[in-house]
């Protein structure tokens, strides 16, 4: 069995396959301070929890935005799995052909995101991933990653406009059945909400005339993270919400690398 660590800013996402099958997946908040024991007892409880025996864990691999938590993780994965990990990055066999000015500058989840969606889809794309950054990320039908472009995340915009205003209340990130709305809290989310929506869409269909200037066509438009479900019922222009997007382009790295 294979384990997979997508370490994100918010959150670690956990899975296990068996195959080419998914068999499960946890998500623990990312925490800079916890031990490699910690991250074993606790990775452990949850194979135990699941009925899963993770004796059978025969290789690991790690897609990390956050460098702190490595030297822990990778230390707890060693001792509690006695396996080397695999940590996406630069000599790590992808099939992506970047086409950043400076490739090492990609983080390593838009990455694994394109081998997912390479796999998926098998066509030209647009992923766009809902974490605590939203990121946008073209891909040729080829495997050529041609970049993209980062926004604040939906709750970041949030937060900012709670902390930053001195009478504007913390809400919850909901979507008002209108846009004129007649109080201040729904007023908010409205702003919030379809305000991000206009945005995404804004990026993706410029996005789109750029990708069909460098030859690409019937682009599809994938997303993906926590909070896609908020934007994808208002968007034009998402095709389809997949939640394990990440873990799958672990997965295929993975087998690349074997």
């Amino acid at each position: 069995m294979l384990l997979v660590f997508d370490v994100g800013n918010t959150n670690v996402v956990i899975g296990v396959y068996k195959g080419e099958t998914l068999l499960t997946h946890w998500r623990l908040s990312t925490t800079e301070e916890r031990t490699a024991d910690e991250y074993g007892v606790m990775i452990i409880n949850l194979f135990e929890r699941s009925g899963i025996n993770y004796k059978d864990i025969e290789a690991v691999i790690v897609s990390s935005v956050v460098p702190n938590i490595m030297y822990s993780l990778e230390r707890g994965i060693r001792r509690y799995f006695n396996v080397e990990p695999i940590v996406v990055g630069p000599g790590v066999k992808t099939g992506i052909n970047i086409k950043y000015d400076n490739p090492k500058e990609v983080g390593a989840d838009r990455i694994v995101n394109a081998v997912g969606a390479i796999e998926i889809y098998k066509k030209s794309l647009i992923i766009v991933d809902f974490g605590t950054a939203t990121t946008f990320c073209a891909v040729g039908k080829n495997g050529n990653y041609y970049g993209g472009a980062i926004t604040p995340g939906i709750k970041i915009s949030s937060d900012a406009l709670f902390s930053k205003a001195a009478k504007l209340p913390r809400v919850e990130l909901t979507s008002p059945s209108n846009i004129i709305c007649k109080n201040t809290v729904q007023s908010m989310q409205a702003g919030i909400v379809y305000g991000y929506v206009g945005s995404v869409d804004y990026i993706v269909d410029n996005m789109k005339k750029e990708m069909m200037s460098l030859g690409e066509d019937d682009i599809f438009v994938v997303s993906t993270g926590g909070l896609s479900k908020l934007i994808l019922p208002h968007s034009k222009t998402i095709n389809e919400f997949n939640s394990n997007l990440t873990l799958e382009g672990l997965r295929v790295i993975y087998e690349k690398n074997k």
